[in-house]
């Protein structure tokens, strides 16, 4: 019985997502779950075959599914919505005048069509005329030979948008980019971009005055409070977060000595490393920040069901803080040197594979977003949580980060 869902992002040339590759355990390579048009309801919920719709992990961007040749032949659920889903044609399928029709019925439908895997076999070629996005392997294509650039022209003169898949390195995006590939696919964003003599900016912002007395032992709201009261951007960051209705729907809070006490010390804590990692952002791609609320969102929620206490919020910090060097551009070691982490959490950023509870969970953070199922199961048993369980909370998680990304734009265009 189909039951999981994860998601993998596809960014544009400004490394803004453009939409998601959506991954199906039991289905076969990841397609869409091979169950009957009837059960496949619009939001890709099927009684209790699919836990989770489209609108709920993309958030309206495309989303792009695998379809296996049977499904597409067979089984195809009309009704997902074609402004939403990008049919995704794997290379295991066979091209023929059956499996070319059915293709043509479902663009007739609206649907956009994608190529997965392209290898510029003439095989594909009688599919060309119905196919709009084309994803080519970055791994395996030589940019430097005469041939495939003459091929790439040539797809390009015929209004394909190419996909490059596998990108893993941010040298890897700017090659793929200036060959004229229009999206990208890949882990590149989590990697840092190594700057020789960068060294991390300690200046006495109110941040990380912020983040220095939330760490010490004893929590002081009065050295807050006047950390906030002569910073206004910092206030109204505040009272903007904690009268939004995903934080407070009880009652309206007009003054900073309340806003405070009504968080109370442990979601300060929280609002406070929110604060400082959007904060680093600087120049980097939104997605990461995104990134970062997912992993911190889930890692405090499998830290409650593995019964981690909350005070300090050290898993929640810790998914927060976790593509630090990504965002700063430096190895995560040298920047813990600077950072008031507990001794627990500056290890399990540092060395991912160690044995301990926080290490453990962001491991299965990992896990989630390679869609790597095996190790999602493994991890789970380890644990101590279900396995559904962890799904759910990777969903809420999606949907937590998103909510909250949107509340802290709306604070950075005032």
């Amino acid at each position: 019985m189909f039951a999981y869902v994860a998601r993998q992002a596809i960014y544009d040339t400004e490394k803004r997502v453009f939409g998601y590759e959506l991954l199906f355990r039991d289905g076969v390579s990841n397609c869409f779950p091979d169950i009957s048009p009837d059960e496949a309801t619009s939001s890709m919920l099927a009684e209790s075959h699919l836990s989770i719709g489209v609108e709920n992990i993309s958030f309206n961007k495309p989303s792009f599914i695998n379809f296996h040749q049977d499904t597409i032949l067979y089984r195809f659920p009309s009704t997902l919505d074609p402004l939403n889903v990008v049919i995704e044609i794997v290379e295991t399928v066979d091209i023929d005048t059956d499996f070319i029709k059915a293709c043509e019925h479902i663009k007739n439908m609206g649907y956009k069509i994608a190529l997965d895997d392209y290898d510029f076999s003439p095989e594909w070629d009688d599919l060309m005329p119905l196919v709009k996005y084309i994803k080519i392997e970055a791994d395996i294509i030589d940019l430097a030979n005469p041939s495939i650039q003459r091929k790439l022209k040539q797809l390009q003169a015929q209004d394909k948008i190419l996909i490059a898949e596998k990108v893993e390195t941010i040298e890897d995006f700017e090659r793929f980019k200036e060959a004229g590939f229009d999206y990208f696919q890949g882990y590149f964003l989590s990697k840092p971009e190594i700057v020789k003599h960068k060294r991390i900016d300690i200046a006495s912002s109110s941040i990380v005055e912020l983040v220095a007395i939330s760490s010490a032992k004893v929590f002081d709201f009065d050295k807050i409070n006047a950390v906030f009261e002569k910073d206004v951007g910092l206030t109204y960051k505040l009272m903007r977060f904690i009268n939004n209705p995903l934080m407070n729907k009880r009652m309206k809070i007009n003054s900073l000595h309340h806003a405070l006490r009504y968080l109370g010390e442990v979601e300060l804590k929280k609002f406070i490393a929110l604060l400082a990692i959007a904060n680093l952002k600087s120049h980097k791609p939104a997605d990461l920040i995104v990134s970062s609320l997912v992993r911190a969102h889930f890692c405090k929620l499998m830290a409650a069901e593995m019964q981690v206490k909350d005070n300090p919020p050290s898993s929640y910090i810790l998914g927060l803080f976790s593509h630090m060097d990504a965002l700063m551009d430096l190895p995560m070691p040298e920047i813990m040197k600077s950072m008031p982490f507990s001794d627990d959490v500056k290890l399990a950023l540092c060395e991912i594979h160690t044995d301990s509870q926080l290490a453990l969970q962001l491991r299965i953070c990992f896990a989630f977003e390679r869609a790597d199922w095996a190790v999602i199961y493994e991890l789970s048993q380890k644990a101590g949580v279900k396995e559904s369980a962890l799904f759910e909370m990777y969903y809420a998680s999606v949907k937590w980060a998103d909510d909250m990304k949107s509340t802290f734009d709306s604070n950075d265009k005032s």
